[in-house]
């Protein structure tokens, strides 16, 4: 098609074409892949989003939106015959509100910067995870992104306010407010949130934000039984007060290579254990709270609640702590191809459920590498699976492995990463044939072209 509909209403620059896509690509690690793509626009406004979508809607071309390109589900993949829209100069923090403790963000602005800026005012946006320095704010509300204080903080879903989205035909829907409370008829922004970009386009959030805790501590604790490692959640919980704001568990294999000499990340604990739980508090008073944290440890030692634990005695020691757990790059180099999985599961049948896939997965032949770990106290388990080949019947039996087990004890395919297209032929193992229907209904009504995001999710 003739460029020159969108040349009349964005300037040369924000028009990506030709030769010059070879230089874009649908996901970071995949940058050796040039973007397939009718088109690639860098809108600047949501005025200018709204332009391209009627334009986008008259002419019937389906559109993919672009963010930080961090997804993991395959829903920024691209075939050729879409336009691309890039949120990359949506990138403006409009306003720090100290007193309504609020954000107002623009979709491209990238979660790091938003951490900073609240930092800069004593306040906290919570929503945390490893690709914190590359995911856009549009993509988290996209994909409904969940991370490392979900136990605390709850979800993307819980930390937004206010938000403004384009629809298919260029209908903008705002709903920028900054109270907690809104009890009016349908909460309609929901409809967006998690959507993966098939029911329109976010533009515009603004973001719950926290008084800035003063205290945090960090400790590794070894185990040996799973049913240990969810009583002493408990212990933790209970005995905080509603401090506590990270529990992650880390498998023995895992850790052995998160902090493998190859790394050059040594070990806080020996690797005696069969279970490693990394766990964070955020509190108000420093000394209180580091004194609280250490008698909690203490006690639960002499309690025969833990077999070890290391405590950090400083932010340098925190950050060593999380890097352990946040840099999947210590498993992903060392794996020839990979495959990964964000499951969810009731907590009680975790511990069973993951020790069985491990045994079902040694058994296939080229699976080559099996590492678990994840947010257990929200029920959030990761795999990451080293195998030898691409080929598509090993991918299909490594799913089959990690998902067949899930319908039956009410678990989710996807805790926090989205359906995309990698797992869309899975949706009827987590959502009823009525859900289903329902989505389908949501999606026909809102996006009747079906030109949004494009096989993505059904």
């Amino acid at each position: 098609m003739s460029f020159s509909l969108f040349e009349k209403i964005l300037d040369p620059s924000q028009i990506v074409s030709g030769q010059e896509l070879e230089s874009r690509y649908h996901h970071i690690w995949h940058m050796d892949e040039p973007l397939k793509a009718i088109c690639l626009l860098t809108p600047a406004s949501t005025d200018e989003v709204s332009s391209i979508m009627k334009i986008c809607y008259e002419h019937n071309l389906p559109v993919v939106v672009h963010g930080g390109l961090t997804n993991l589900v395959g829903s920024t993949e691209t075939y050729g015959n879409e336009v691309v829209i890039s949120t990359e100069r949506l990138n403006s923090i409009e306003e720090i509100d100290g007193s309504s403790r609020t954000m107002t963000v623009q979709s491209g602005v990238i979660l790091e910067h938003i951490h900073e800026a609240a930092a800069n005012t004593d306040l906290l946006f919570p929503l945390n995870f490893g690709a914190r320095g590359s995911a856009q704010i549009g993509g988290i509300i996209s994909t409904n992104a969940g991370g490392l204080r979900v136990l605390k903080y709850g979800m993307t879903r819980q930390l937004i306010l206010g938000l403004e989205a384009v629809m298919v035909d260029g209908t903008i829907i705002s709903s920028m407010k900054k109270i907690i409370k809104d009890n009016s008829a349908y909460d309609v922004k929901q409809l967006f949130i998690g959507s993966e970009g098939t029911l329109g386009i976010v533009t515009k959030a603004i973001l719950k934000l926290e008084e800035a805790p003063s205290s945090r501590n960090a400790a590794y604790i070894g185990f040996n039984n799973y049913e240990n490692v969810v009583a002493f959640l408990k212990y933790m919980d209970s005995n905080l007060a509603g401090k506590l704001s990270g529990f992650e568990l880390i498998w023995r294999n895992s850790y052995e290579q998160m902090t493998s000499v190859s790394n050059a990340v040594r070990p806080p604990l020996p690797y005696d254990y069969n279970y490693y739980v990394l766990i964070e508090a955020l509190g108000s008073h420093p000394q209180i709270d580091h004194a609280e944290f250490q008698s909690l440890l203490e006690d639960a030692i002499e309690q025969d609640r833990i077999l070890d634990a290391v405590m950090a005695q400083s932010p340098s020691d925190i950050e060593w702590f999380f890097r352990i757990r946040e840099d999947v790059n210590n498993l992903v180099d060392f794996m020839k191809h990979d495959q990964h999985f964000d499951i969810s599961l009731p907590i009680p049948f975790i511990g069973d459920y993951i020790a069985d896939r491990y045994q079902s997965l040694a058994q296939i032949d080229g699976v080559e590498q099996i590492y678990a770990f994840g947010h257990v106290a929200d029920g959030n388990i990761h795999f990451m699976i080293g195998k030898s080949n691409l080929n598509d019947d090993l991918k299909k039996k490594i799913d089959h492995c990690i998902y067949d087990g899930l319908k039956a004890i009410g678990g989710s395919v996807s805790a926090e990463h989205g359906i995309g297209t990698h797992k869309k032929d899975y949706l009827n193992l987590c959502r009823t044939p009525e859900e289903i229907v329902l989505m389908k209904a949501l999606k026909l009504t809102m996006d009747p072209k079906g030109l949004l995001n494009p096989g993505k999710i059904f």
